[in-house]
Protein backbone atom coordinates (compact mmCIF):
# COMPACT_ATOMS: atom_id res chain seq x y z
CA UNK A 1 0.00 0.00 0.00
CA UNK A 2 1.02 3.54 -0.73
CA UNK A 3 1.46 5.71 2.40
CA UNK A 4 1.82 9.34 2.50
CA UNK A 5 4.32 10.70 -0.05
CA UNK A 6 7.22 13.13 1.51
CA UNK A 7 9.83 14.69 0.79
CA UNK A 8 12.47 16.97 2.55
CA UNK A 9 11.20 20.30 3.26
CA UNK A 10 12.27 22.89 0.66
CA UNK A 11 9.70 25.31 -0.32
CA UNK A 12 8.75 28.17 1.85
CA UNK A 13 4.93 28.74 1.10
CA UNK A 14 3.40 32.28 1.67
CA UNK A 15 0.57 32.85 4.51
CA UNK A 16 -2.80 33.03 2.85
CA UNK A 17 -5.75 35.20 3.98
CA UNK A 18 -7.98 34.17 7.22
CA UNK A 19 -11.65 34.66 6.55
CA UNK A 20 -13.82 35.21 9.34
CA UNK A 21 -17.25 37.41 8.12
CA UNK A 22 -19.22 37.87 4.81
CA UNK A 23 -20.03 41.21 2.78
CA UNK A 24 -22.43 41.28 -0.27
CA UNK A 25 -20.47 40.68 -3.51
CA UNK A 26 -20.04 42.62 -6.22
CA UNK A 27 -20.91 42.54 -9.86
CA UNK A 28 -18.12 41.37 -11.98
CA UNK A 29 -15.98 43.57 -13.49
CA UNK A 30 -14.20 43.57 -17.22
CA UNK A 31 -11.28 41.56 -16.88
CA UNK A 32 -7.35 42.27 -17.20
CA UNK A 33 -4.85 39.98 -19.50
CA UNK A 34 -2.27 39.37 -16.21
CA UNK A 35 -0.37 36.79 -17.99
CA UNK A 36 0.09 34.90 -21.35
CA UNK A 37 -3.06 32.62 -21.85
CA UNK A 38 -4.49 34.47 -18.15
CA UNK A 39 -7.20 36.79 -17.12
CA UNK A 40 -8.12 38.13 -13.98
CA UNK A 41 -11.29 39.89 -13.17
CA UNK A 42 -12.67 41.24 -10.09
CA UNK A 43 -15.64 38.73 -8.70
CA UNK A 44 -16.34 40.43 -4.92
CA UNK A 45 -15.56 40.32 -1.38
CA UNK A 46 -16.15 38.10 1.49
CA UNK A 47 -14.41 38.25 4.74
CA UNK A 48 -12.93 41.74 3.94
CA UNK A 49 -10.76 39.89 1.34
CA UNK A 50 -11.30 40.77 -2.82
CA UNK A 51 -11.82 37.78 -4.53
CA UNK A 52 -11.25 37.41 -8.01
CA UNK A 53 -12.18 35.10 -11.08
CA UNK A 54 -8.88 33.51 -13.14
CA UNK A 55 -9.69 32.14 -16.97
CA UNK A 56 -6.90 29.86 -17.79
CA UNK A 57 -7.13 29.79 -21.90
CA UNK A 58 -5.04 27.12 -24.35
CA UNK A 59 -4.08 27.36 -27.98
CA UNK A 60 -6.96 25.13 -28.79
CA UNK A 61 -9.50 27.46 -26.71
CA UNK A 62 -10.07 25.02 -23.46
CA UNK A 63 -11.14 27.58 -20.94
CA UNK A 64 -11.07 26.76 -17.27
CA UNK A 65 -11.92 29.02 -14.55
CA UNK A 66 -10.79 29.34 -11.43
CA UNK A 67 -11.52 31.74 -8.27
CA UNK A 68 -9.72 32.35 -5.04
CA UNK A 69 -12.68 31.75 -3.17
CA UNK A 70 -12.32 28.23 -2.23
CA UNK A 71 -9.65 28.15 -4.75
CA UNK A 72 -12.88 26.68 -6.95
CA UNK A 73 -12.86 25.24 -10.62
CA UNK A 74 -16.25 27.42 -11.83
CA UNK A 75 -16.37 25.90 -15.14
CA UNK A 76 -14.07 24.15 -17.46
CA UNK A 77 -14.84 24.57 -21.17
CA UNK A 78 -14.31 22.37 -24.29
CA UNK A 79 -15.37 21.38 -27.37
CA UNK A 80 -17.27 18.68 -28.10
CA UNK A 81 -17.24 15.68 -31.14
CA UNK A 82 -19.73 18.52 -33.18
CA UNK A 83 -17.39 21.47 -32.37
CA UNK A 84 -20.19 23.04 -29.69
CA UNK A 85 -18.25 24.28 -26.79
CA UNK A 86 -19.51 23.70 -23.05
CA UNK A 87 -18.46 23.45 -19.38
CA UNK A 88 -17.64 19.95 -18.11
CA UNK A 89 -18.31 20.76 -14.60
CA UNK A 90 -20.95 22.32 -12.96
CA UNK A 91 -20.77 25.75 -11.38
CA UNK A 92 -21.88 29.50 -11.15
CA UNK A 93 -21.26 32.32 -12.63
CA UNK A 94 -21.25 34.93 -9.35
CA UNK A 95 -19.44 34.48 -6.27
CA UNK A 96 -23.08 34.92 -4.55
CA UNK A 97 -23.68 31.11 -5.77
CA UNK A 98 -20.58 30.11 -3.67
CA UNK A 99 -21.41 32.11 -0.82
CA UNK A 100 -25.00 30.07 -0.58
CA UNK A 101 -22.78 26.96 0.49
CA UNK A 102 -23.54 24.63 -2.44
CA UNK A 103 -21.84 21.12 -1.83
CA UNK A 104 -18.35 22.07 -2.33
CA UNK A 105 -19.02 22.65 -6.28
CA UNK A 106 -15.73 22.86 -7.79
CA UNK A 107 -13.91 23.62 -4.61
CA UNK A 108 -10.39 22.79 -3.22
CA UNK A 109 -11.03 20.45 0.03
CA UNK A 110 -9.05 20.79 3.26
CA UNK A 111 -7.35 20.33 5.90
CA UNK A 112 -8.86 16.71 5.08
CA UNK A 113 -10.94 15.15 2.45
CA UNK A 114 -13.65 13.16 3.05
CA UNK A 115 -15.09 11.61 6.25
CA UNK A 116 -13.70 11.67 9.69
CA UNK A 117 -15.66 9.22 11.92
CA UNK A 118 -17.46 10.45 14.88
CA UNK A 119 -15.88 13.56 14.67
CA UNK A 120 -11.94 13.07 16.48
CA UNK A 121 -9.18 11.16 16.10
CA UNK A 122 -6.19 10.55 18.76
CA UNK A 123 -2.83 11.72 17.59
CA UNK A 124 0.62 11.29 19.86
CA UNK A 125 -2.04 10.02 22.74
CA UNK A 126 -3.92 13.09 22.26
CA UNK A 127 -7.79 13.22 21.23
CA UNK A 128 -8.54 16.42 18.59
CA UNK A 129 -12.20 16.79 18.58
CA UNK A 130 -14.02 18.37 14.71
CA UNK A 131 -17.28 20.14 14.10
CA UNK A 132 -19.42 16.84 13.47
CA UNK A 133 -20.84 18.76 9.82
CA UNK A 134 -22.45 15.30 8.35
CA UNK A 135 -23.84 13.85 10.91
CA UNK A 136 -21.95 12.66 14.15
CA UNK A 137 -18.63 12.71 11.73
CA UNK A 138 -16.64 15.35 10.38
CA UNK A 139 -16.54 16.10 6.46
CA UNK A 140 -14.26 18.16 4.02
CA UNK A 141 -12.31 19.51 6.60
CA UNK A 142 -15.49 21.16 8.87
CA UNK A 143 -17.81 24.37 9.25
CA UNK A 144 -15.00 26.40 7.44
CA UNK A 145 -12.68 24.17 5.11
CA UNK A 146 -10.57 25.38 2.87
CA UNK A 147 -13.26 25.56 0.37
CA UNK A 148 -14.56 28.92 2.38
CA UNK A 149 -11.34 30.99 2.60
CA UNK A 150 -10.09 33.25 0.08
CA UNK A 151 -6.99 32.34 -0.88
CA UNK A 152 -3.76 34.27 -2.11
CA UNK A 153 -2.78 33.92 -5.66
CA UNK A 154 -0.04 34.50 -7.90
CA UNK A 155 0.48 34.14 -11.38
CA UNK A 156 4.66 33.04 -12.22
CA UNK A 157 4.94 31.50 -15.95
CA UNK A 158 5.07 33.86 -18.98
CA UNK A 159 4.50 30.88 -21.58
CA UNK A 160 2.05 28.50 -19.60
CA UNK A 161 -1.59 29.38 -17.97
CA UNK A 162 -0.88 28.51 -14.38
CA UNK A 163 -2.33 29.81 -11.09
CA UNK A 164 -0.81 29.09 -7.53
CA UNK A 165 -2.85 29.83 -4.19
CA UNK A 166 -1.43 29.57 -0.96
CA UNK A 167 -3.14 29.46 2.42
CA UNK A 168 -2.05 29.54 6.07
CA UNK A 169 -4.45 26.93 8.41
CA UNK A 170 -3.38 28.02 12.34
CA UNK A 171 -2.92 25.84 14.54
CA UNK A 172 -6.37 24.56 16.02
CA UNK A 173 -8.58 25.96 12.98
CA UNK A 174 -11.05 23.31 12.47
CA UNK A 175 -9.99 21.25 15.93
CA UNK A 176 -6.59 20.29 13.53
CA UNK A 177 -2.91 20.90 14.93
CA UNK A 178 -0.24 22.56 13.48
CA UNK A 179 0.45 25.81 10.79
CA UNK A 180 -0.31 24.50 7.76
CA UNK A 181 1.49 25.99 5.13
CA UNK A 182 -0.86 24.77 2.17
CA UNK A 183 0.21 25.83 -1.74
CA UNK A 184 -1.98 24.61 -4.95
CA UNK A 185 -1.00 25.04 -8.05
CA UNK A 186 -3.32 24.92 -11.06
CA UNK A 187 -2.18 24.14 -15.10
CA UNK A 188 -3.90 23.98 -17.98
CA UNK A 189 -1.74 22.55 -21.09
CA UNK A 190 -1.54 22.40 -24.37
CA UNK A 191 -3.02 18.92 -23.86
CA UNK A 192 -6.59 19.50 -22.57
CA UNK A 193 -5.11 18.63 -19.41
CA UNK A 194 -6.14 20.29 -16.09
CA UNK A 195 -2.97 19.67 -13.73
CA UNK A 196 -2.96 20.60 -9.87
CA UNK A 197 -0.52 20.13 -7.85
CA UNK A 198 -0.68 20.11 -3.82
CA UNK A 199 1.98 20.83 -1.70
CA UNK A 200 2.05 21.32 2.25
CA UNK A 201 4.15 22.03 5.17
CA UNK A 202 3.19 21.37 8.92
CA UNK A 203 5.38 22.71 12.44
CA UNK A 204 2.85 20.23 13.93
CA UNK A 205 2.31 16.52 13.55
CA UNK A 206 -1.62 16.74 11.91
CA UNK A 207 -3.28 14.53 9.19
CA UNK A 208 -3.62 16.07 5.99
CA UNK A 209 -6.00 14.91 2.77
CA UNK A 210 -6.10 17.70 -0.04
CA UNK A 211 -8.34 17.15 -3.45
CA UNK A 212 -10.38 19.22 -5.78
CA UNK A 213 -14.08 18.69 -5.78
CA UNK A 214 -14.79 19.44 -9.10
CA UNK A 215 -18.96 17.55 -10.28
CA UNK A 216 -18.43 16.63 -13.87
CA UNK A 217 -21.31 15.83 -17.07
CA UNK A 218 -18.96 15.06 -19.86
CA UNK A 219 -22.32 16.47 -21.72
CA UNK A 220 -22.27 19.95 -20.82
CA UNK A 221 -25.91 20.01 -20.14
CA UNK A 222 -27.10 18.78 -16.29
CA UNK A 223 -30.46 17.97 -18.10
CA UNK A 224 -28.87 14.88 -19.08
CA UNK A 225 -28.09 11.87 -16.51
CA UNK A 226 -24.36 10.88 -15.97
CA UNK A 227 -25.97 7.29 -15.41
CA UNK A 228 -25.34 6.81 -19.33
CA UNK A 229 -21.54 7.72 -18.85
CA UNK A 230 -19.43 4.93 -18.86
CA UNK A 231 -16.78 4.49 -15.93
CA UNK A 232 -13.55 2.68 -15.77
CA UNK A 233 -11.84 2.46 -12.54
CA UNK A 234 -8.05 0.38 -12.09
CA UNK A 235 -9.20 -1.08 -8.89
CA UNK A 236 -9.45 -4.36 -7.51
CA UNK A 237 -10.55 -3.51 -4.02
CA UNK A 238 -12.62 -1.00 -2.40
CA UNK A 239 -13.07 0.53 1.04
CA UNK A 240 -16.48 -0.81 2.55
CA UNK A 241 -18.47 1.90 4.69
CA UNK A 242 -21.00 1.02 7.06
CA UNK A 243 -24.72 3.39 7.50
CA UNK A 244 -22.57 6.77 7.88
CA UNK A 245 -20.38 6.21 4.54
CA UNK A 246 -17.51 5.55 7.27
CA UNK A 247 -15.22 2.92 5.89
CA UNK A 248 -15.20 -0.24 8.37
CA UNK A 249 -12.09 -0.83 8.09
CA UNK A 250 -11.66 -3.59 5.41
CA UNK A 251 -10.81 -3.59 2.41
CA UNK A 252 -12.57 -5.93 -0.41
CA UNK A 253 -12.35 -7.06 -4.19
CA UNK A 254 -14.78 -5.73 -6.39
CA UNK A 255 -14.86 -8.93 -8.60
CA UNK A 256 -18.36 -9.98 -8.49
CA UNK A 257 -19.69 -6.79 -6.72
CA UNK A 258 -21.31 -3.45 -8.30
CA UNK A 259 -18.37 -2.08 -7.41
CA UNK A 260 -16.30 -3.31 -10.59
CA UNK A 261 -15.40 -0.68 -12.88
CA UNK A 262 -12.48 -3.02 -13.85
CA UNK A 263 -13.94 -2.80 -17.42
CA UNK A 264 -15.60 0.15 -18.10
CA UNK A 265 -19.31 -0.15 -17.91
CA UNK A 266 -22.45 2.18 -17.69
CA UNK A 267 -22.70 3.90 -14.29
CA UNK A 268 -26.33 2.74 -14.42
CA UNK A 269 -26.02 -0.54 -14.88
CA UNK A 270 -25.86 -1.94 -11.23
CA UNK A 271 -26.40 1.78 -9.44
CA UNK A 272 -29.72 0.47 -8.19
CA UNK A 273 -27.98 -2.09 -6.38
CA UNK A 274 -25.47 0.44 -4.03
CA UNK A 275 -27.81 1.84 -1.19
CA UNK A 276 -27.80 5.26 -1.97
CA UNK A 277 -25.83 5.41 -4.99
CA UNK A 278 -22.00 5.12 -5.27
CA UNK A 279 -20.21 7.48 -2.53
CA UNK A 280 -17.29 4.86 -1.95
CA UNK A 281 -13.37 4.97 -1.84
CA UNK A 282 -11.93 2.37 -4.20
CA UNK A 283 -8.17 1.17 -3.58
CA UNK A 284 -6.16 1.69 -6.85
CA UNK A 285 -3.93 -0.84 -8.39
CA UNK A 286 -1.35 1.98 -8.39
CA UNK A 287 1.19 1.39 -5.81
CA UNK A 288 4.66 3.52 -5.84
CA UNK A 289 3.12 6.97 -5.75
CA UNK A 290 4.15 7.52 -9.53
CA UNK A 291 1.68 9.29 -11.51
CA UNK A 292 -0.54 6.93 -13.60
CA UNK A 293 -3.93 7.41 -14.82
CA UNK A 294 -6.40 5.65 -12.60
CA UNK A 295 -9.72 6.21 -14.08
CA UNK A 296 -11.26 7.07 -17.47
CA UNK A 297 -15.13 8.25 -17.73
CA UNK A 298 -16.70 8.52 -21.32
CA UNK A 299 -19.65 9.89 -22.96
CA UNK A 300 -21.12 8.86 -26.68
CA UNK A 301 -23.22 11.85 -26.63
CA UNK A 302 -20.67 14.31 -26.62
CA UNK A 303 -17.70 12.29 -27.52
CA UNK A 304 -15.76 13.42 -24.82
CA UNK A 305 -13.56 11.37 -22.25
CA UNK A 306 -11.90 12.48 -19.17
CA UNK A 307 -8.74 10.61 -18.19
CA UNK A 308 -8.01 11.01 -14.31
CA UNK A 309 -4.16 10.53 -13.39
CA UNK A 310 -2.99 10.71 -10.01
CA UNK A 311 -0.25 9.84 -7.20
CA UNK A 312 -2.92 9.18 -4.50
CA UNK A 313 -3.77 5.40 -3.23
CA UNK A 314 -7.33 6.28 -3.29
CA UNK A 315 -10.34 7.73 -5.62
CA UNK A 316 -13.65 8.68 -4.08
CA UNK A 317 -16.27 8.12 -6.70
CA UNK A 318 -19.80 9.62 -6.19
CA UNK A 319 -22.40 9.97 -8.43
CA UNK A 320 -24.11 12.98 -6.92
CA UNK A 321 -26.73 10.99 -4.55
CA UNK A 322 -27.54 14.30 -2.51
CA UNK A 323 -28.15 16.70 -5.29
CA UNK A 324 -32.04 17.78 -5.22
CA UNK A 325 -32.56 20.77 -7.26
CA UNK A 326 -31.81 23.06 -5.04
CA UNK A 327 -28.95 24.74 -6.45
CA UNK A 328 -29.16 26.02 -10.39
CA UNK A 329 -26.76 25.64 -13.14
CA UNK A 330 -24.76 28.87 -14.62
CA UNK A 331 -27.48 28.20 -17.69
CA UNK A 332 -30.43 28.31 -15.18
CA UNK A 333 -30.95 24.53 -15.30
CA UNK A 334 -31.63 22.65 -11.79
CA UNK A 335 -28.55 20.42 -10.94
CA UNK A 336 -30.84 16.89 -10.04
CA UNK A 337 -30.01 13.28 -8.68
CA UNK A 338 -27.67 12.23 -10.81
CA UNK A 339 -26.69 15.05 -13.32
CA UNK A 340 -23.25 15.39 -12.22
CA UNK A 341 -20.36 12.92 -10.56
CA UNK A 342 -17.39 13.35 -8.48
CA UNK A 343 -13.84 11.41 -9.09
CA UNK A 344 -11.93 12.91 -6.00
CA UNK A 345 -8.21 11.48 -6.12
CA UNK A 346 -7.44 10.92 -2.48
CA UNK A 347 -5.92 9.19 0.38
CA UNK A 348 -8.62 6.80 2.02
CA UNK A 349 -11.38 8.42 4.28
CA UNK A 350 -11.11 8.15 8.28
CA UNK A 351 -7.40 7.65 7.97
CA UNK A 352 -6.54 8.48 11.11
CA UNK A 353 -8.94 6.41 12.86
CA UNK A 354 -7.70 3.27 10.68
CA UNK A 355 -4.39 2.18 11.23
CA UNK A 356 -4.52 -0.32 8.71
CA UNK A 357 -4.64 2.30 5.78
CA UNK A 358 -2.32 4.92 4.19
CA UNK A 359 -0.80 7.37 6.97
CA UNK A 360 -2.07 10.31 6.41
CA UNK A 361 -0.43 12.51 8.99
CA UNK A 362 2.31 14.73 7.70
CA UNK A 363 5.29 15.12 9.98
CA UNK A 364 7.46 18.51 10.63
CA UNK A 365 10.46 17.93 8.33
CA UNK A 366 7.76 16.83 5.77
CA UNK A 367 6.70 18.05 2.47
CA UNK A 368 2.98 16.87 1.15
CA UNK A 369 3.18 16.48 -2.21
CA UNK A 370 0.92 14.77 -4.82
CA UNK A 371 -0.69 15.68 -8.33
CA UNK A 372 -3.80 15.07 -9.83
CA UNK A 373 -4.62 15.45 -13.89
CA UNK A 374 -7.82 15.92 -15.58
CA UNK A 375 -7.55 14.76 -19.04
CA UNK A 376 -9.97 15.94 -21.83
CA UNK A 377 -9.94 13.46 -25.16
CA UNK A 378 -12.39 13.92 -27.74
CA UNK A 379 -13.32 10.71 -29.61
CA UNK A 380 -15.13 11.92 -32.88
Amino acid sequence: MNSLKTLSMSVLIGSGLLATSCNNPSENKEATTVKAGITKADWGETDSSKVYLYTLTNAKGTEVKITNYGGIVTSFVTADKAGNKSSIVIGFDSLSGYLAKPPYFGALIGRYGNRIGDAKFTLDGKEHKLAANNGKNALHGGLKGFDKVVWNATTVSDTIPSLTLTYLSKDGEEGYPGNLKVIVQYTLTEDNELKIEYNATTDKATPVNLTNHSYFNLTGDVNNTILNHSLMIDADNYTPVDTSLIPTGEIKPVKGTPFDFTTAKPIGRDIDSVPGGYDHNWVLNSKDGSLQKVAVLSDSVSGRSLEVYTTEPGLQFYTGNFLDGKFINRDGKAINLHTALCMETQHFPDSPNKPNFPSTILQPGQQYHTETIYKVVLNK
